[in-house]
């Protein structure tokens, strides 16, 4: 979904408001590196800059989005801006020599160009040394835009030729936006989003039924637990089926950790922090003490912490399970 440069500086104002300053100035820089965790707006952000320079109804910094340069961009058939990702597990010197070898060519339409790397950390030494040589030795309306999420890994002669825009995790608010914006409902997009700061993986995380499923899980296991009713036989029969991975069982505990935490905010009077807003009757009708909820954070902690030491997982939740009731 193609995005305007005032969404972008929502997600990232810093990096949004530096770009869009530059754009409307004409004083784009020859090289940027955008570097920061996957999920976080790079790539859409490099996508923009080349719909920026190319588009022909551009109003300040803002592209129209429905010309034909920006169509094309947005669809990855336009001859002048190159995207280079990874061929296997690298980047190849091959793949750099390809890129200058279009780029001395005469462009059709323009001269201006745009390039972006994905994962430029990925480069061999010989491909960063190529591309080293490519960024000494800019065309003037040649714009370079390298992603990466291990800035670390890049070499500090090609960090020196780039400007560096850090992309910083999404705030809550904004991913559950994004979320929403995608199709995923209010209640599923509060909790990835408490579980992710990674667009991505909460996207995927509010597409798979087993995720709603997990989800749903760990209402009825609070519920349980809150009526003293058989939580026990609940978890052999229920909870040990769908949370078969030791990956899978980490998340149901981080659901299980929300929904304590959020028996804690109802008692507390800080409604607005609950994640489980779809569940606030539940929660307000369990009359938990405060110290039995601050212990069962503590137990639910104590099992997360008994996975990653390869206990049995259906140990690990009978005995998790048994100490809750108990309180």
């Amino acid at each position: 979904m193609a995005k305007t440069w005032e969404q972008l500086r929502m997600m990232q104002p810093i990096a949004g408001k530096m770009l869009t300053n530059s754009i409307v100035k004409q004083r784009l820089s020859h090289a940027y590196l955008l570097e920061g965790p996957k999920g976080t707006g790079k790539l859409e952000t490099a996508l923009q800059i080349a719909k920026s320079v190319f588009c022909s109804q551009r109003e300040r910094f803002e592209p129209c989005l429905a010309c034909n340069n920006c169509r094309r961009i947005e669809s990855g058939n336009h001859p002048n801006v190159y995207i280079v990702k990874p061929d296997g597990l690298s980047i190849k010197k091959q793949q750099i020599q390809d890129l200058q070898e279009e780029f001395s060519k005469t462009g059709l339409e323009s001269n201006k160009k745009v390039y972006i790397i994905e994962h430029a950390e990925r480069m061999t030494a010989n491909a960063a040394n190529t591309l080293l040589k490519f960024l000494e030795e800019p065309k003037s309306e040649t714009t370079a835009v390298l992603l990466t999420e291990q800035v670390q890994q890049i070499l500090d002669t090609i960090l020196s030729r780039c400007q560096i825009l850090t992309f910083l995790p999404l705030q809550k608010n904004l991913l559950i936006e994004q979320l929403k914006e995608r199709g995923a409902s209010l209640s599923l997009a509060g909790t990835a989003a408490q579980l992710t700061n990674n667009l991505e993986e909460a996207l995927s995380f509010c597409n798979e039924e087993w995720f709603a499923q997990a989800r749903t899980l760990v209402i009825k296991l609070c519920e349980a637990l809150g009526k003293e009713t058989s939580s026990l036989f609940f978890v052999q029969e229920k909870w040990i089926k769908h949370f078969v991975e030791k990956e899978q069982l980490q998340m149901g505990l981080d659901m299980l950790l929300l929904i304590y935490k959020d028996l804690l905010y109802v008692q507390l009077g800080e409604g607005e922090k609950v994640v489980f807003q779809d569940q606030r009757a539940l929660l307000e009708s369990l009359s938990y003490s405060q110290k039995r909820m601050i212990s069962a954070l503590s137990y639910i902690l104590e099992a997360k912490n008994k996975l990653n030491a390869n206990v049995s997982l259906p140990l690990v939740l009978e005995q998790l399970v048994l100490r809750l009731q108990e309180g």
